[in-house]
């Protein structure tokens, strides 16, 4: 047996154990042609199944099991392939490590099976299917491929089937094109698939670059408010120096002052200069005029005196007089009265008599019929005030229930009310909240409370973090939004600070700002965020308060867990759903269950609690869209305002008909009262009739008058005296009236004789008076002017002069001031401050100061945050753009290299079609036929032409089903013989490639594939159950007979 020089990949041992129908089996094979014979059912296709299973192929692509296992003898626990290759020559398989020899063993169990590679020595060298599939690679071992191992049934789907497809796939499988179009197909599904991948990072960066226009749009904006700022510290400066130029002009004019002042001296100091030498005189002249006063005083004091006794006794007597008139008056009228009396009493003596004759005219039953008449009226008025109770008692009733409607109408009036300005407030609040998102977690106290805290950053260790759902920001949209509030809504108002310390100057801040109920929590910003494992989360697919929210903050996240146990509040979409995940489902580590409407639950001990949604039923403050709430709750406050309107209308309308019924029921009470006085005087009137009927049955029919008489004589009898008493006051005023007239004739003679003297000393002291007012005036002109000299006009000199003094020093502490915020050529350069006070500047810098602020609230960061943000975001997404510029590049090279790679296959295709052709025609002309391949990759059919010697009309046989047995069976293994001439491998086996032919067709092919397989220098080995007997022996020749099967 000859030994060829480089047999790296040759098969040299087969040993099988427990596999299929072999217990144990092992055969050795030539290098060159093997023919392996035997009965059906002795094994043969057994051992070409066997170097499939070994080099990796699956038990499906044997066609001979649906899995390893069934491969195992039956009642053995295992099979064992062990497969010996030659490593040697230059082709040899890592030869350092594995020598001269490979063994490839697989061992199959009925769980699991192995493969182990192995050395010359038997060595185990490695299990792994990666060294399995190398080797395989290396030698281009492709078992599926029909040219190296065509089992029984390729062999009969292909010698027997006449379909241009399969005849196709055969070739396409064979020659490798399959597989290179299979690859070629995969890397541009691959390449689709990353070009739309690249595409998707593209678009995953549109997002950034708006944001990133939003970004220079607010650090435009930021600009802006960086003018205003500039302005503001030229308003400073302006500001500044202002104070210094005012007090400069107020200097001025404190100097002008107080000259003026100065100037006020020298005429003050005149006039009291003046009325000091008018007041000398006026004292001297005054002293001359009293003692000629008293000197004419002493001349009459007695004329004086006697005047004085008359005067008084002139008054005693009028006095007197007067007395006795107004006595005298009295007495009349009461003279007078008496007199009235009198006729009064004689008159009524007169008509008693007349009544009394009258009176006993009247007849009995005149009296009787009276009576009578009386008792029908009361009869009548009674039924009427019956009547009329009546009538009372239904309208009553009937006011009653409209009050108890209106009442209630009220009550319900009122809620809706309050409801509508519940909505009121909750649109303005949204609204608010719209504006500024903090104003959410707090209203203007939480903003005052930011600005306190900026005012005083730099006394805190740590800034402090807060609101807390400033910093908090919902997951997947706005649909837990309320149930997060509800869960964790206190929380969501509170500061978090790192000390005590931080902790008592954030509630310093708290109560500048007026937030006195502000929550402050405690916790250390050094702790990293929390890992909760998961048998302490809640064992259920809903979501969780902290699986739903996010923050860049972990503190934060911290907090909301230790502090509100986020981590263990389950959320669930409605109540029912609630109840069962609550109270049902008992779940380990649950905390409390919150519906999506707010519904609260939970279970503690033996109770279950369910508290309903707020009241109010507010929007989730962590809302990012609130404009659908707005509208939802605007038009619900349209809807409660109509329906107050509505109310309204009703309660006016039962108001009007409760004032209705009131004044009707007020009416018939005025009826009924007035028939019951109507009743009452007419039973009173009956009374007096009956006792007046019965008086005049048992009196005296005379009248009584004597008492008249008695008091008429009384009446006279007084009048007399009082008469009596008249005349003698009468004369005692007369004597009175000649007393007065008396005194004043005397008094009169008196003033005469002394008028002289009297006028004189009356001159003499109205001059006197008027020297004393001149006198009294004068001094109070000097007092005046030296009041003002000492009070007014030194004083307010003094004064000036310290205010120019403080003004000063005002000047020079303003200057210093002003030099610490800027020079004066800054202010100059600026246009300086002519024509602006302070104040103007002062009021135009709160403006300046009001508009920065709202234009700062807006913005939450500072313009070069921005400016660093922008420029982070601009390299983080020109580094992104570059990594996808560069993909794309390597998507393009690829593509490029696949397209190349794609026309050399199609290139390769059509020159492996042509060399199929030759070589086909090359192994028919050997038994004198000719013939032709068609191969079309569109369609992907392949038509063999074969032209018979012996056909005399020169036809081409289009389809190989026209020809006999042996005809079909020798073409289609020259096509087969002449597409492994197109392939490599390092053997080949083939088994019941005869199948169909002949004995002559069977001797021609064997002649030819012996021939083949010595020329093309391969290892072959042939299977088959026919006998070969007709082939030469030879040399590079070996043939193998398997046992016979056991009966």
């Amino acid at each position: 047996m000859a030994i060829r020089s480089g047999s790296a990949g040759i098969i040299s041992r087969i040993r099988l154990e427990n596999f299929m129908c072999h217990s144990s089996l092992q055969i050795e094979l030539g290098d060159w042609v093997n023919f392996v014979t035997g009965q059906n059912g002795s094994g043969k296709s057994a051992i070409l199944t066997a170097l499939c299973v070994a080099f990796g192929c699956r038990a499906k692509g044997t066609q001979r099991a649906a899995t390893l296992k069934d491969f195992i003898k039956t009642r053995c626990s295992y099979a064992s392939i062990c497969v010996e290759i030659k490593n040697q020559g230059e082709d040899a398989f890592k030869h350092e490590i594995y020598g001269d020899a490979i063994i490839v063993e697989r061992r199959i169990t009925q769980a699991t099976s192995s493969t182990v590679l192995k050395d010359c020595q038997g060595r185990k060298i490695s299990q792994r299917k990666d060294e399995l599939r190398e080797l395989v690679e290396h030698f281009n071992i492709d078992v599926e491929n029909p040219c190296v191992i065509m089992s029984q049934d390729k062999s009969r789907e292909f010698l027997h089937s006449g379909n241009d497809k399969d005849k196709f796939k055969f070739f396409f499988k064979a020659t490798l094109l399959q597989q290179v179009s299979e690859l070629l197909d995969n890397i541009r599904c691959q390449l689709i698939e990353a070009e739309s991948v690249v595409q998707e990072l593209e678009a995953s960066i549109r997002p950034m670059l708006k944001e990133l226009d939003e970004l220079r749009e607010k650090i435009k904006n930021m600009e802006h408010v960086e003018e205003i700022a500039q302005e503001l510290q030229n308003l400073k400066k302006k500001l500044a120096w202002s104070w210094v130029y005012d007090v400069d002009r107020q200097i001025e004019g404190q100097n002008a002052k107080i000259q003026k002042l100065k100037d006020r001296v020298p005429a003050c100091q005149e006039r009291i200069d003046r009325n000091s030498t008018l007041l000398e005189e006026l004292k001297a002249r005054l002293l001359e005029q009293k003692s000629h006063v008293t000197s004419l005083m002493q001349k009459t004091s007695e004329v004086r005196k006697i005047k004085e006794e008359l005067q008084q006794k002139i008054s005693l007597a009028t006095k007197e007089k007067i007395e006795l008139e107004e006595e005298f008056t009295r007495g009349a009228n009461m003279v007078k009265k008496m007199t009235g009396r009198l006729k009064s009493l004689e008159r009524q003596i007169h008509d008693i008599q007349e009544q009394h004759m009258r009176d006993t005219q009247a007849e009995e039953s005149v009296i009787k019929e009276n009576i009578q008449k009386q008792q029908d009226e009361i009869e009548e008025a009674r039924s009427n005030v019956t009547r009329l109770q009546e009538e009372e008692h239904a309208l009553s009733e009937s006011l009653s229930a409209i009050m108890s409607t209106i009442d209630e109408m009220s009550r319900e009036m009122e809620q809706n009310e309050r409801r509508h300005r519940e909505l009121c407030s909750q649109v303005r609040e949204l609204q608010q909240r719209q504006t500024n998102k903090i104003t959410a977690f707090g209203g203007e106290r939480v903003l005052n409370l930011l600005r306190s805290i900026e005012r005083h950053h730099a006394k805190f260790q740590r800034p402090p973090i807060g609101p807390i759902g400033a910093h908090v920001k919902l997951v997947d949209g706005d649909f837990w939004a309320l149930a997060v509030d509800c869960a964790i809504g206190k929380l969501l108002d509170a500061f978090i600070v790192t000390n005590h310390k931080d902790s008592l100057i954030l509630r310093e801040c708290a109560r500048e700002a007026k937030y006195f109920n502000l929550q402050i929590i405690i916790y250390d910003f050094s702790r990293p965020r929390m890992r909760i494992p998961n048998h302490m989360l809640p064992a259920t697919n809903h979501p969780t308060t902290l699986s739903v929210i996010q923050s860049d903050n972990p503190t934060v996240l911290n907090v909301l867990v230790d502090m509100g146990g986020a981590e263990r509040q389950v959320l669930v979409r409605d109540y029912e759903l609630g109840k069962s995940v609550a109270f049902e489902q008992r779940l380990q580590n649950l905390k409390e269950v919150y519906t999506s409407d707010g519904y609260r639950m939970f279970y503690r001990g033996s109770v279950q609690t369910t508290l309903p949604p707020n009241r109010r039923g507010r929007a989730g403050r962590l809302c990012s869209s609130l404009e659908d709430k707005i509208n939802d709750v605007q038009e619900e406050t349209s809807k409660m305002q109509q329906v107050v309107q509505e109310f309204r209308g009703k309660k006016r309308t039962s108001d009007e008909e409760r004032r209705k019924l009131e004044s009707k029921l007020q009416s018939i009470k005025k009826r009924k009262l007035n028939d019951e006085r109507v009743v009452m005087s007419k039973q009173l009137k009956l009374q007096d009739m009956k006792n007046a009927f019965a008086a005049e049955n048992n009196t005296d029919p005379s009248p009584n008058v004597e008492e008249i008489y008695e008091e008429i004589a009384q009446v006279q009898e007084d009048k007399q005296g009082k008469e009596l008493s008249l005349e003698k006051t009468k004369v005692r005023m007369h004597m009175a009236t000649e007393k007065v007239n008396e005194l004043k004739s005397s008094f009169q003679d008196l003033c005469e004789s002394a008028q002289g003297e009297i006028s004189t000393i009356e001159v003499a002291e109205r001059e006197l008076l008027s020297t004393e007012e001149k006198l009294r005036s004068t001094e109070e002109e000097k007092a005046h002017y030296e009041g003002v000299m000492e009070k007014k006009v030194l004083p307010e000199i003094k004064m000036a002069e310290s205010e120019y003094e403080e003004l000063k020093h005002n000047r020079q502490e303003n200057f210093r001031k002003a030099s610490i915020i800027c020079s004066e050529s800054d202010v100059e350069a600026l246009g300086g401050c002519s024509g602006d006070n302070p104040q103007q500047l002062s009021s135009q810098l709160n403006r300046l100061m009001q508009r920065f602020q709202q234009e700062t609230s807006r913005y939450t960061e500072s313009v070069d945050e921005l400016r660093a943000n922008l420029v982070r975001k601009e390299n983080k997404i020109m580094k992104k753009q570059q990594i996808y510029m560069g993909f794309h590049e390597k998507l393009n090279s690829c593509q490029k290299a696949l397209d190349l790679r794609w026309n050399k296959f199609q290139r390769n295709a059509s020159l492996l079609k042509r060399q199929l052709t030759w070589q086909f025609n090359s192994h028919l002309r050997k038994k004198g036929i000719s013939g032709h391949i068609k191969v079309d990759y569109e369609k992907k059919v392949l038509s063999v032409e074969v032209k018979m010697p012996q056909d005399a009309s020169g036809n081409t046989v289009r389809d190989t089903r026209g020809l006999s047995g042996g005809e079909r069976s020798f073409s289609t293994l020259c096509f087969a013989l002449a597409l492994h001439e197109m392939t490599e491998a390092p053997f080949r086996a083939m088994d019941e490639f005869d199948v169909f032919m002949d004995a002559v067709s069977r001797k021609i092919s064997l002649d030819t594939l012996v021939d083949f397989a010595l020329a093309q220098g391969s290892q072959w080995i042939f299977i088959t159950p026919h006998d070969i007997s007709m082939v030469k022996a030879a040399e590079r020749v070996r043939k193998q007979q398997m046992a016979a099967p056991r009966s």
